[in-house]
């Protein structure tokens, strides 16, 4: 899988921009603010119709423009062609000339894997993202799981508008605890299920990167521990002091742990970046592995922050998309361009929101 063509208008920096990829390693050099981040954003906002950086749309309008335009051509077994358009007032994503309606339908056209610094959140944020993380490798392997993602959010805000009310109504408090604990249920199932298959992938990626020196443990930690419909029940005392749902899959926790310790609370920075890289390659390989095929790879400006060892644990997966005609995208400035990558490279300078080779 590889992304042929990129189209933008009005998209953050970049007024207008038409340019062909091949597959392979591209890398773009430039200075600060010149628009290279920018680049990986729309590329990941046309596989899961999100930003990285963790803004709304409306942020990633050009200065003075009333939408944003991004498009590309995908080529994987067959072609897609991606267009989408935002505005306030206008909102259209199309997936070959027809509008799509079910985003279940949409997500998988254009896999891909991003490796930023906001990556450090994953150990050092809060469980929110890490639930985030399982959920995007779900949502882009399991086609059914993004809908029942939307239906828990969709019942547990219902639910949660009830338990706020002063005159609680049973009645519709029980069809809403139902739908959760049907829906719950079964994220938990899968949640629980992928864990023990990237969990090999993210330690080993982690020996390659840390040189051996810890132990990374990863362990998937539920809310719910046993039935919930009756853990659901029990709670709703606290429900009623607190207000809203206190027990669920929305209160999931993913723990990592170098040599049984908590990486947020005693990693090193060096370490907890070593650890969401780490969980970022697992991410890689398990798509990899799943599809046959590996996903596009945004690298953005990580690796000038890591020292050479680990920079040199990182290249295994570099050079396994190299040799399977994958792509990447890396951006780096002239200081900290890796020179020891050894790959045949497409050169792409970035100026003031625009492309040059």
């Amino acid at each position: 899988m590889h992304l042929a063509h990129l189209r933008l208008r009005d998209f953050r920096n970049y007024a207008r921009l038409d340019v062909d990829f091949a597959p392979g390693f591209h890398l773009l050099l430039g200075d600060n603010a010149q628009g290279k981040t920018n680049i990986l954003e729309a590329v990941y906002l046309m596989a899961t119709l999100r930003s990285f950086r963790g803004v709304g749309s409306a942020q990633m309008i050009r200065q003075g423009a009333k939408g944003y335009f991004v498009g590309g051509k995908v080529v994987g077994q067959g072609e897609a062609e991606i267009k989408m358009y935002w505005s306030v007032a206008e909102r259209n994503l199309s997936l070959n000339g027809r509008t799509v309606k079910k985003l279940a339908e949409y997500l998988g056209t254009l896999r891909t894997v991003v490796f930023c610094t906001e990556d450090l959140q994953l150990i050092k944020g809060t469980g929110r993202v890490r639930r985030r993380f399982l959920d995007l490798l779900l949502s882009q392997t399991q086609p059914g799981y993004l809908g029942l993602l939307q239906r828990y959010a969709h019942t547990l805000r219902s639910r949660n508008a009830l338990l706020k009310q002063r005159s609680l109504d049973e009645v519709a408090l029980e069809g809403f605890s139902r739908e959760l604990v049907a829906v719950g249920t079964e994220i938990t199932r899968q949640r629980r299920e992928i864990v023990p298959r990237i969990s090999p992938l993210a330690r080993l990626a982690y020996r390659r990167i840390s040189n051996d020196a810890e132990e990374l443990r990863i362990e998937y930690l539920p809310s719910v521990k046993k039935d919930f419909a009756v853990e659901l029940a029990q709670s709703r005392a606290r429900e009623r002091s607190q207000r809203m749902t206190v027990v669920g899959p929305h209160r999931d926790e993913l723990q990592l742990e170098l040599n049984v310790r908590s990486a947020a609370q005693f990693g090193s920075e060096g370490q907890k970046r070593s650890v969401a890289i780490a969980l970022k390659m697992a991410q890689a390989e398990y798509l990899t592995g799943l599809h046959g095929s590996a996903p596009l790879l945004l690298i953005d400006d990580v690796m000038g922050e890591l020292d050479v060892k680990r920079r040199s644990g990182f290249l295994p997966l570099l050079e396994q998309v190299h040799r399977s005609r994958g792509q990447v995208f890396m951006t780096c400035t002239e200081e900290n361009w890796p020179r020891e990558l050894g790959l045949e490279l497409h050169r792409w300078r970035v100026h003031a929101g625009a492309l040059k080779a």
